[in-house]
């Protein structure tokens, strides 16, 4: 039985080692912090992850564990509608809608689906050889800081320290946007870019006012919120700030930023809990890579192609790499770069377009922005659904591997 190791045990690692498993490969999945703690607090899961979740008869238990988007769309900062769409409407033109989920159900669930004896807390990949496929590994104690990760594409050796050897048939890379494994294999090759906007997450209990799906665009900045069930609200923001900038109180940040936007955006920060919320600055892949492959390693997600969130397709592209790569990695891996590299990038760039014009400040800029969008909505009623069909419209490649057809887990 051929054998495959991902290195990391985020929602692309993970469904990468589900969608191998269940092509017939032997797989262990990696991950060097000694327990799974998913960053971040909610995610969207749009059709086209759904549709590749679905090869792997996990996508109706994720719409079960989620809440339907519903009307979603964006506002501006003083609550007019400048573009929206509804669960109705999407589902008539792609056959399902948008999920709403806690991250941390998403990575339970594809624990489970994995097995956990598949699963290997606490150990560090320690070097890589992509052409012979070995890796070395140490298992350090849950008390210690990791530190860089130290790979070699050629002449597998081992380094001082280290407790395992592997070798695998495949080495699947999803060690994220700073993945050393990507630093490595493609050392020219420029590191991902700051977008030059900084982003808080949180979740808080509903509060006492209607809470639609809806982002809000002000000038330079982003409110989103996303009701995940009926007593719990998923928020994020965003805002122009120098990499690396850090405040005392995060809450007390964010409503001088934007307490005085319209309802529910208020009492939605007024609800948080400021020890809980998430902050972190965006960053980007300017250049798209050569290849996602080199030798015996794939990499996947953010390792592959780190992008903002404004599409919302972080996680979507890293379940659709999974389930492409597990059906075309008996082959070549240049099928896997060739059916995902051109397709990532032009996501990674959308993206970063749209982030682009979210941190406009200058004031008529703003208002042809903001009046642009709601002239051509009026223009076109479900253009929002429209722009989205090239990356919506996705379907997985057909089967070529060993697997059978999953059956949905009992």
């Amino acid at each position: 039985m051929a054998k495959a190791v991902v290195i990391g045990g985020g929602i692309g690692g993970l469904t990468a080692g589900i969608a191998l498993h269940r092509e017939g490969w032997e797989v262990s999945v990696l991950e060097r912090a000694p327990k799974l703690e998913p960053v971040g607090s909610g995610l969207a899961i749009a059709v086209n992850g759904l549709r590749a979740l679905d090869t792997l008869g996990l996508g109706d238990a994720v719409r079960r564990l989620s809440r339907v988007q519903g009307q979603a769309g964006i506002r501006a900062a003083g609550g007019r509608w400048l573009t929206h769409t509804t669960e109705d409407t999407a589902r008539r033109r792609y056959g399902d809608s948008v999920v709403v989920l806690l991250r941390a159900t998403l990575v339970d669930l594809l624990v489970d689906a994995l097995g956990p004896e598949r699963l290997r807390l606490n150990t560090t990949v320690t070097a890589v050889d992509a052409t012979t496929g070995d890796l070395h590994t140490t298992t350090t104690d849950p008390g210690t800081t990791i530190g860089d990760v130290h790979l070699t594409t050629t002449g597998s050796q081992k380094a001082a320290g280290d407790r395992d050897a592997l070798r695998a048939d495949l080495v699947v890379a999803a060690d994220g946007v700073n993945s050393a494994v990507r630093a490595t294999l493609f050392p020219g090759h420029p590191a991902p870019a700051y977008a030059g906007v900084t982003a808080w997450r949180g979740l808080v209990p509903r509060p006492d006012v209607p809470v639609p799906s809806a982002e809000s665009w002000g000038r330079g900045t982003v409110f989103g919120a996303h009701p995940i069930s009926d007593d719990l609200v998923y928020f994020y923001a965003t805002d122009l700030s120098p990499a690396g900038a850090a405040h005392g109180d995060e809450r007390a940040e964010l409503l001088r930023r934007f307490g005085g936007w319209h309802q529910p955006i208020p009492a939605v920060l007024r609800a948080a809990d400021p020890a809980r919320i998430i902050r972190n600055d965006l960053f980007y892949l300017r250049e798209p890579l050569p290849a996602m492959h080199a030798g015996r390693v794939a990499l996947v997600g953010d390792a592959a192609h780190p992008m903002t969130p404004h599409l919302g397709q972080g996680a979507c592209q890293a379940i659709e790499d999974a389930v492409v790569l597990a059906r075309l990695a008996d082959g070549d891996l240049a099928a896997y770069t060739e059916a995902r590299l051109r397709r990532t990038a032009e996501v990674v760039r959308r993206s970063m377009s749209i982030c682009a014009l979210t941190k406009l400040r200058n004031p008529v800029a703003v208002a042809l922005r903001d009046s642009g969008m709601s002239l051509a909505t009026r223009l076109t009623p479900d253009l929002m659904l429209k722009s989205m069909d090239g990356i919506l419209g996705w379907r997985p490649p057909p089967r070529t591997g060993n697997g059978q057809e999953p059956a949905a887990p009992a």
